[in-house]
């Protein structure tokens, strides 16, 4: 695993959108997996202005996101399905019909949790996957004792989560009990991960994933098992980290790539 410690969380956002230049510059047909969430935000800005500043090309990108709440139409203002659209999609060239987001009013859930993992593969698996990282260590949707060789289902969000994201929403009560997201197994498929934190807040978390035992609860943890995961985060999120200084280290000292 390498940890790339960023000043702050622009530079951590323009440090994580170039890792995604850089796949798709060498292959423009790459398949992305997408992450939702405030702390994604500024990578897809990036990337946005690669694309409208410096030619990104996504015309021949395929995509998959990792989650979406069930319940919330594909216009609910809370639906990752209209995050990724007002955020990202309707700002480059990925095609609409290589967008791919869980569905979450489908009328049979496991039947469309099975047809997601056979159209990833169809599409020859994903290159590059991106990742944030819950307050108690969750990615995606796999709540603290998820399966780590878990694949996309349904999954029942936990209380700390439901509290994280109710910020979103007008009442508490209005934040969906259910999700459906793909699992450990499946985001551990991935090629590469990237998986990006920023604030104190994180910094638990952050530690626990990169430094802790690998663990079902804290389900982060499992990119210790990948064999490409990059972990970037801001000075904030990086203050429990017992070996910051190490991973500093070895970053400056990361021989600069060919112009």
């Amino acid at each position: 695993m390498e940890v790339i410690i960023q000043q702050d969380y622009e530079q951590m956002s323009r440090t994580a959108a170039r890792i995604v230049a850089e796949v798709l510059n060498t292959k423009p047909n790459a398949v992305l997996g997408m992450a939702t969430g405030s702390t994604p935000l500024g990578l897809y800005q990036e990337l946005v202005r690669l694309h409208q500043k410096e030619q990104l090309d996504f015309s021949r990108v395929t995509t998959f996101n990792l989650d979406e709440y069930v319940g919330l139409t594909v216009n609910h203002p809370q639906s990752y399905h209209y995050f990724m659209h007002e955020h990202f999609f309707r700002h480059v060239n990925v095609p609409a019909q290589n967008i791919n987001i869980p569905s979450g009013t489908t009328s049979n859930y496991p039947a469309f949790c099975e047809w997601y993992e056979k159209r990833i593969a169809e599409c020859g698996g994903i290159d590059l996957q991106i990742l944030g990282i819950g307050s108690d260590g969750h990615i995606a949707f796999n709540e603290p004792g998820s399966s780590l060789t878990s694949r996309t289902r349904l999954k029942t969000l936990s209380k700390q989560t439901i509290d994280d994201n109710a910020r979103f929403f007008e009442h508490r009560e209005d934040v969906p009990v259910y999700a459906i997201t793909m699992g450990v197994g499946t985001i551990l498929d991935a090629r590469k991960l990237v998986l990006v934190a920023s604030g104190g807040h994180k910094a638990k978390a952050i530690a626990q994933a990169v430094e802790g035992p690998v663990t079902s609860m804290v389900t982060a943890s499992a990119l210790q098992l990948h064999r490409d995961a990059i972990v970037i985060t801001d000075e904030e999120a990086a203050a429990d980290l017992t070996m910051r200084d190490y991973y500093q280290f070895i970053y400056a000292a990361k021989p600069a790539a060919p112009k």
